[in-house]
């Protein structure tokens, strides 16, 4: 089976923050996307869950955002939220940021939901026992134009504030929670008037694709408010502003018939110690000595329903990026299934909410790897 690889000709997901901060005068950051050089304020919003496809799919709903096309980026494996911030947060792919997926193994700490920062699929708040600047030591663009003497926000939501994935991979700068989209509208618009950088974030229409699907009318009529957001933010641009809106994923809609469930096809679960990730992309941890024997059942019952690798295939693939830290690999699953078509890998019994879901993403195909970049200036 040929394995799919990430186009290098596409602009990274990671590539954007840097592009911006030396779009604003910045030094020491690498430059891949063009933009003007006379930025004198910048947003980046991420639209949670805002995939190219469905955009240009759904450009009725969406007009002002269809009319700041600029072009596409591609965010890497996994197609996931953890993984896409941790890419806008520090300007790399997941093999350096090391959030390898929406759960994974730390070493001696055991599955973590990288989302919620506990262990996956339940359990305590896990900072005090993963540390998230420790899980995540390298410097966030964030801290980086900070420390150049740049005025950098994050606006997201107010119950993200203090997050263990937040302090893992947004940290730096000011973080200002907000509840709603009029507040959150209004603080980007003021930092950018204000000349400094922010990160905004809303993941309204992930939720909704979510729970009923990709293009269903309440995904539609959630484009639709964001799509008003993001023409309140272009028509407050001063002189020298830049709006720069992105997206950390796109999503696919699946239908019963597409799930396998992995608890109960047989055999799957023989010298398996763990399973994470989720339904389009799961990392499968096996006992000592089983990884090869586990590999290939994986590969014979799932067959044309998912592209299943080991490790080193997948890193060989460069789906985690051209680069996989050393500290990183361990994270990654002895075996990696990435699921094909519309399939879904779910876990009925030990993950219910995840595998009730309608819409799902993680995996490599376009309409979950593939985001529109949309550009204003003032």
């Amino acid at each position: 089976m040929e394995l799919p690889r990430l186009d290098a000709d596409t602009p990274h997901l990671a590539d954007l923050v840097p592009s911006v901060l030396t779009a604003m005068g910045l030094a020491g950051f690498d430059a891949r996307i063009e933009l003007s050089d006379r930025i004198a304020g910048a947003c980046v919003l991420l639209i949670d869950g805002l995939g190219a496809e469905l955009l240009d799919a759904n450009t009725g709903d969406a007009p002002v955002l269809a009319g700041l096309r600029a072009g596409v980026l591609h965010v890497g494996f996994p197609s996931t939220t953890a993984a896409g911030l941790a890419a806008v947060g520090t300007g790399c792919a997941s093999g350096r940021h090391g959030m390898v997926g929406y759960s994974f193994r730390l070493p001696d700490v055991g599955l973590i939901n990288a989302l919620r920062w506990r262990p996956h699929p339940w359990g305590d708040d896990w900072r005090d026992t993963a540390v998230p600047e420790q899980v995540q030591p390298l410097p966030t663009t964030f801290e980086r134009a900070d420390a150049a003497g740049v005025a950098v926000s994050v606006v997201s939501g107010a119950e993200f504030t203090g997050s263990g994935l937040t302090r893992a991979v947004l940290r730096g700068g000011r973080y200002v929670g907000v509840h709603a989209l009029g507040d959150l509208g209004a603080q980007v618009s003021a930092v950018v008037a204000g000349g400094g950088f922010c990160y905004g974030y809303h993941g309204d229409l992930d939720l909704v694709g979510h729970l009923y699907g990709p293009g269903s009318p309440a995904w539609r009529s959630q484009l639709r408010q964001v799509d008003r957001l993001v023409e309140s933010l272009v028509e407050a641009l001063p002189p020298g502003g830049l709006l720069a809106v992105v997206a950390d994923h796109g999503m696919v809609g699946v239908e019963p018939a597409d799930a396998v469930d992995l608890d109960t096809l047989g055999g799957l679960l023989d010298g398996v110690v763990d399973i994470g990730g989720e339904p389009r992309a799961r990392h499968v941890y096996a006992r000592e000595g089983a990884a090869a024997d586990v590999l290939t059942v994986w590969r014979e019952t799932l067959g044309q329903r998912a592209w299943v690798v080991s490790r080193d295939e997948a890193i060989a693939a460069g789906w985690f990026g051209g680069v996989v830290d050393d500290r990183i690999r361990p994270r990654i699953g002895d075996v990696v299934a990435a699921a094909r078509d519309r399939s879904v890998l779910v876990r009925r019994a030990v993950e219910p909410a995840e595998s009730a879901l309608v819409g799902h993403h993680g995996s490599l195909t376009t309409a979950e790897q593939r985001v529109p970049l949309l550009l204003a200036y003032g």
